[in-house]
């Protein structure tokens, strides 16, 4: 009875597996129904040389420049960036379009635009203008609801990954943070750490040699981990270890043929491939144009307002338009197209954080502690002084960062870790590669098969990575020392041996979660360097390695997501390493040039209230400063309320992954809430605005709204950004605006009446 039993048991089991195989296997031939690869079945995939067009070239450095100049304005107002990905793959798109169009009316096309070299554009350009950045992202979430809405509009098809709901880049720049708060600017708005020993002022020589020297470094320090992104499960079943073994290095042990998912790179892959479509080429076409109307509208209307700012405090960035007394905390409408763009791009939470976070210290905090003035700290010290209100600002807000980027920091490295225990009990056969983490195998679809064919053609030696990395790190730990001499050799040694550990886990960890923590490990180096250094040079040191370990860490991961998407879209692994390699000789040279710019034609930048605060870089500064001299030099009161800050901002955010994401939704983000503690909240209800326009339009017309709110936004934000171009060789030239708009009180205007009228 009992082998009865038994032998029933394993009939039941063998049935029950071939049903699964039959359901597996026809959940792939419906995946094959609606392949992305069949679409583009017959048509030839050009060699890696082919891809590294001089047209793709042409057009990325163009759209480099431009992109560099706006971002680089974003950078130095409040520091939150939006992705533009969508508008450099629209405008990437048109301009080679429009290239082909021309030659092939004229009988001179060789080569068609393809979305491999489309691929080439968009990595070359994102590697260039991210070095606006100087490659410090906050958080990596970019275009993943753009990529969505393609799939529901059909420009791609459902086998389209889920890879999220938040399309938010926000980076912290570098040449806005860690190198401008080297500056004596800067050091003159902080009491402590401003002996020449620890200023380096802006110079274009130094800063383009600075970039060339670390910049590089992360692009060798993951080359071959692109293998574990992207090798799919059956490469293991189907072609055993022998094969596997041949792509073994140090970084793959754990996590051979573990395919994680990349959610920017995913969704930028299949944002290309929509383009090459029929039906994605007419939308991108009509989206191209809206992009352009917004883009010359925008243009116009800050060409306009330049007209009213003959001084500081003149035009419409200064219009008082929810009274005088809400002005001068901060609260008002600057009419700023920028940040109504940004507004549109980011999600309503964070836009909603982002106002709170002003209402609750400027509304509320600051005219508190305003009003203990000659309590807390002494009454003669001026409000911009961090002995002073300045320093409560300055400091809380850094310890809700800090809070902030601690609670993520352990959050993505516990998912992190754990994903590699449990890979490493079920073994190398049963590695979990999609978001349902089963152990099964599973049968390999039509497009893996192809894109690992193509992907697999074309590999970069082990020895460029290794070769490259010493060679690069040998020649940054000579030359490092004689651009910023408290910087020692010894701790650009130390930070170099511990970055291809710490690169590896952010790129892992961006692979699982698509965050980015580089900013985090830079404020590391900001503690651990700026201790080791001491009073001797320490916060210059401090800041000068907290550049060299994010530019290392951000751009290896980076690099992963570029490699994602030329998995996606069948570019070749060398085209998209040499075009990393070209945009980023290209950044170097850009984003000082920019900076330097802004620098020279702005006299009042990085200073409080100005049109140009850089906010970023007197709070980095201040972090080096804390790591050097402690927590002493604070005002009364002040280190309790960045304890109270930095807890809340961990409480908050574990509530938020506690509930779950259907309350989480309505719960505001820490980070965000930090970002108007120390400018005020104009630029929150700039932001705000942007929502209401996309909420309207959404309750008008959805599908439209859905279609076209990333081109208008992406329209309005490079418009207003470009304007800042001939705005600043305006002002280098000594060309002032003719008119001066300004707002005074009734008894304001009634003096300045009877003052004009004793004149005449």
């Amino acid at each position: 009875m009992a082998s009865e039993e038994v032998e029933m048991r394993s009939l039941d089991e063998e049935e029950k597996l071939r049903q699964r195989k039959k359901d597996k296997e026809g959940e792939a031939e419906q995946q094959e129904e609606v392949s992305v690869e069949r679409a583009f079945e017959g048509l030839r995939v050009p060699p890696w040389r082919e891809q590294l067009t001089f047209r793709a070239l042409v057009v990325s450095f163009l759209l480099s420049v431009m992109f560099s100049v706006i971002v680089m304005k974003l950078n130095l107002t409040t520091g939150i960036i939006p992705s533009l990905n969508v508008a450099a793959g629209l405008l990437g798109f048109f301009f080679i379009k429009m290239w082909t169009k021309v030659l092939e009316q004229t009988g001179l096309l060789r080569t068609p635009f393809t979305r491999q070299e489309n691929t080439v554009i968009q990595t070359c350009v994102v590697a260039a203008y991210g070095l606006a950045f100087s490659g410090t992202p906050f958080r990596n979430l970019k275009i993943a609801a753009f990529a969505l809405f393609l799939v529901i509009h059909g420009v791609v098809n459902a086998n389209t990954p889920r890879i999220g709901i938040i399309d938010l880049e926000w980076r912290l720049s570098g040449f806005g943070s860690y190198l401008f708060g080297m500056s004596s600017k800067i050091a003159g708005q902080a009491t402590e750490g401003s002996e020449p020993q620890n200023i380096k002022d802006p110079s274009l020589g130094w800063m383009i040699g600075f970039m060339f020297v670390v910049s590089f470094l992360g692009l060798f320090s993951l080359v071959p981990l692109r293998k574990v992104s992207s090798i799919p499960k059956f490469l293991n079943l189907e072609l055993g270890y022998a094969r596997r073994d041949a792509y073994s290095n140090l970084f793959q042990i754990m996590i051979i043929d573990y395919k994680l998912i990349y959610p920017s790179g995913t969704a930028t892959a299949y944002l290309i491939n929509g383009f090459h479509t029929l039906n994605g080429e007419k939308l991108a076409k009509k989206q191209v144009w809206m992009l352009g109307k917004c883009f010359i509208g925008s243009f116009f209307w800050g060409f306009f307002q330049w007209f009213y700012t003959a001084s500081d405090g003149c035009g419409f960035v200064s219009f008082p338009t929810l009274g005088l007394k809400a002005y001068d905390h901060r609260f008002y409408f600057d009419f700023s197209a920028t940040y109504v763009g940004v507004g549109m791009i980011c999600p309503y939470l964070v836009n909603v954080s982002v106002l709170l976070g002003g209402i609750l210290s400027w509304g509320i905090m600051w005219p508190l502690i305003h009003n203990q003035k000659g309590h807390w700290y002494p009454a003669d010290t001026p409000d911009s002084s961090l002995h002073g209100l300045n320093g409560y600002k300055v400091f809380i807000g850094i310890a809700m960062i800090l809070g902030d980027g601690l609670y993520n920091f352990v959050k993505v490295l516990h998912r992190t870790v754990s994903t590699f225990v449990s890979a490493w009990r079920k073994g190398p056969s049963t590695l979990p590669v999609t978001d349902d983490d089963s152990p099964s195998p599973a049968l390999a679809s039509y497009d893996d098969e192809k894109r690992t064919d193509v992907f697999l053609k074309d590999q970069i030696p082990q020895w460029v990575a290794y070769a490259g990395y010493v060679a690069v790190a040998v020649i940054s730990i000579i030359a490092l020392p004689f651009i910023f001499p408290p910087l020692k050799w010894y701790f650009i040694f130390v930070a170099y041996i511990f970055a291809p550990v710490l690169a590896f886990c952010n790129a892992y960890g961006c692979g699982l979660t698509d965050w980015s923590l580089a900013s985090t490990y830079g404020k590391l180096a900001i503690f651990v360097i700026g201790a080791w250094a001491g009073s001797h040079g320490g916060v210059l040191a401090a800041l000068a390695a907290c550049g060299v370990m994010m530019s290392i860490v951000s751009t290896a991961s980076d690099l992963m997501q570029d490699f994602k998407t030329g998995y996606l879209t069948l570019a070749s692994p060398r085209s998209m390493f040499v075009s990393q390699i070209i945009g980023t000789a290209m950044g170097c040279v850009i984003a000082p040039s920019v900076f330097w710019l802004f620098f020279k034609a702005f006299k009042d930048i990085g200073t409080e209230g100005s049109q140009y605060p850089a906010p970023y870089a007197i709070i980095y500064r201040n972090m080096a400063i804390l790591g050097v001299d402690g927590f002493g030099s604070l005002p009364k009161h002040c280190l309790t309320l960045c304890y109270v800050f930095f807890v809340l901002a961990i409480v908050i955010n574990l509530i938020r992954d506690l509930v779950g994401p259907r309350i989480a939704r309505f719960i505001p983000i820490p980070m965000a809430m930090a970002i108007p503690f120390y400018i005020g909240s104009y630029f929150a209800i700039d932001m705000f605005i942007g929502s209401v326009i996309l909420f309207v339009w959404e309750k008008i017309d959805k599908r439209k709204a859905d279609s076209f709110a990333p081109a208008v936004a992406s329209g309005v934000i490079c418009g207003d950004g470009i304007w800042t171009l001939p705005q600043a060789v305006l002002a280098l030239a000594q060309v002032k605006p003719p008119i001066c708009m300004k707002f005074l009180s009734r008894k304001m205007n009634a003096q300045v009446d009877e003052f004009i009228s004793t004149l005449s």
